[in-house]
């Protein structure tokens, strides 16, 4: 089947579900399997299509499975505009003036699996980040993918795409936000890490972790404690380690 090239298929039914709730335009055409038609999530899905006046198509699992390259889909996918793009170019100081209370910000610095970055998109709209901030070169953006695996995360945390990560680094240090970069060679365990008021949290991507630039810029570098034999964290796991321990102490 073959798609518009202003159009890609979005799949899975927690994305196609905050899709459209949030923003049902965007999509042309929604597929469900005839499999899986009697599920009351699907058919809340329906109800949601119908409303908006997108058009429903009966399909199969196997035909969805060509159309998203084998992914899991759950029986349900949507043809959307890719134009709307979620990610957004604006500067810092404009970031932040939008932002009521102290900024919870979380910088990933190249992470190009979308899984992984679908996990954090995910660990971040759970947390109450503000906003993702990633380099637009050497990095992945939002895809298919990264909206399935963040289960609807896409649509409510805002992904900002910078030029130069080591500027907005700086331009966030200016405006009094506080930087703590995690890497294994940190001098402060993260529990020790004061991770109240103005925060970004900056991780680094598969493998090499946080580029030296990157890391030089941070104000301070915090390890996770680990116990085991192996000495790293994936990404998205470190990511959701961190974010919730600013969440427990950002509580008190």
């Amino acid at each position: 089947m073959n798609k518009s090239p202003d159009y890609d298929y979005l799949f899975g039914i927690h994305a196609v579900t905050a899709l459209l709730e949030k923003d049902a335009a965007r999509v042309r055409t929604l597929w469900i399997a005839r499999e899986v038609q009697k599920n009351q999530r699907i058919k809340r899905l329906q109800s949601l299509a119908d409303k908006a006046g997108v058009s429903l198509q009966a399909s199969t699992n196997a035909t969805l499975d060509g159309m998203v390259g084998g992914e899991r889909h759950q029986g349900v996918v949507a043809e959307c505009n890719i134009a709307a793009s979620p990610q957004l170019a604006l500067n810092i100081s404009e970031l932040l003036s939008g932002i009521d209370g102290a900024p919870f910000l979380l910088v990933l610095d190249g992470v190009q699996d979308p899984h992984n970055l679908g996990a954090c998109l995910r660990s971040a709209d759970a947390a109450g980040v503000h906003a993702v901030i990633v380099p637009k070169d050497r990095a992945v953006g939002i895809t298919p993918v990264v909206s399935k695996v963040a289960c609807g995360a896409t649509e409510h945390v805002p992904l900002i795409q910078v030029t130069n990560l080591a500027r907005a680094l700086r331009q966030l240090q200016d405006e009094g936000v506080w930087l703590l970069g995690a890497d294994e060679r940190g001098e402060t365990l993260l529990f020790d890490a004061d991770l109240k008021g103005p925060l970004a949290l900056v991780l680094g991507a598969e493998g090499q972790g946080l580029r030296r630039l990157t890391r030089e810029q941070c104000d301070v570098l915090i390890a996770v404690p680990m116990a085991g034999s192996v000495s790293s964290l994936n990404v998205s796991v470190a990511t959701g380690v961190c974010l919730f321990e600013a969440v427990r102490q950002r509580a008190l």
